[in-house]
C-alpha cells in the first residue's frame, strides 16, 4: 500500500488537491482533470448586503478585518511551506526534523494568538501587546495587569451639548425686560 500524504491523515486517506484546476492522480494512477468552479454568489449578511462591501464599514471594523485577513494568508502560507517540507522528507530524519519545525513554528503561533487575546482581553494598545511577557496566559495576565495602568483610557462619551447651559435649570428663567430692569436697573455705578 502507497504511504499516505501526511496532510491526509485526518481525511481517511483521502487526498485534496490544494489547486482545483490542476490534475491530480487517482487511485489507478491515472490524471484526471478537475472541473472548473462553479460561478457561486457573492456571500450575503443578515441584512442583505454583500459581504464585501467593507467601504460601508467604520475605520476600526475594516482594520480588524484586514488584520484577520493577512492573519489568514500567513497561515496558509505557513501550511503550505510546512507541506513542503514534509513532501521533501526522504529520510526518518528530515521527517522528524521537518516535523520538528512545524511544532515549533505551531508552538510560537500558538503563543502569538494567546498574547493577542490577553491584550484583547484588557483593553491594551497594539503598541503594549507587543511587550506582553510570558509563557503562560497566567503569566501574561499578570503582566497585561501591570502594562494596562499605562494605557490611556478610551475618552469619555460626552454628555448632552447644550452650549453650556441646563435647559432644566430651575435658577433665574425671567426674560421679561421690565422685570429685568427693575430687578437689576438701579445697579450702576
Amino acid at each position: 500500500m502507497a504511504a499516505l500524504h501526511p496532510s491526509t491523515a485526518s481525511l481517511g486517506g483521502a487526498y485534496v488537491n490544494p489547486e482545483p484546476n490542476t490534475t491530480t492522480p487517482t487511485a489507478a494512477g491515472s490524471a484526471a482533470a478537475a472541473p472548473p468552479p462553479a460561478a457561486t454568489p457573492p456571500a450575503q449578511t443578515t441584512s442583505g448586503e454583500p459581504a464585501g462591501d467593507l467601504a460601508a464599514l467604520p475605520d476600526w471594523a475594516r482594520e480588524q478585518i484586514t488584520r484577520a485577513n493577512a492573519q489568514a494568508a500567513n497561515y496558509r502560507t505557513r501550511l503550505r511551506d510546512a507541506e513542503q517540507r514534509l513532501d521533501g522528507a526522504k529520510t526518518a530524519d528530515d521527517f522528524k526534523q521537518a516535523v520538528a519545525e512545524v511544532k515549533a513554528d505551531n508552538n510560537r503561533l500558538e503563543h502569538e494568538l494567546l498574547r493577542e487575546r490577553v491584550a484583547r482581553r484588557f483593553e491594551l494598545p497594539d503598541d503594549l501587546a507587543a511587550r506582553l511577557q510570558g509563557k503562560t496566559a497566567e503569566e501574561l495576565e499578570a503582566d497585561a495587569k501591570a502594562l494596562q495602568k499605562y494605557a490611556t483610557p478610551a475618552p469619555a462619551a460626552p454628555g448632552t451639548l447644550a452650549g453650556g447651559l441646563d435647559p432644566t435649570d430651575d435658577g433665574d428663567t425671567e426674560t421679561d425686560p421690565r422685570e429685568l430692569a427693575r430687578r437689576y436697573g438701579g445697579r450702576r455705578r
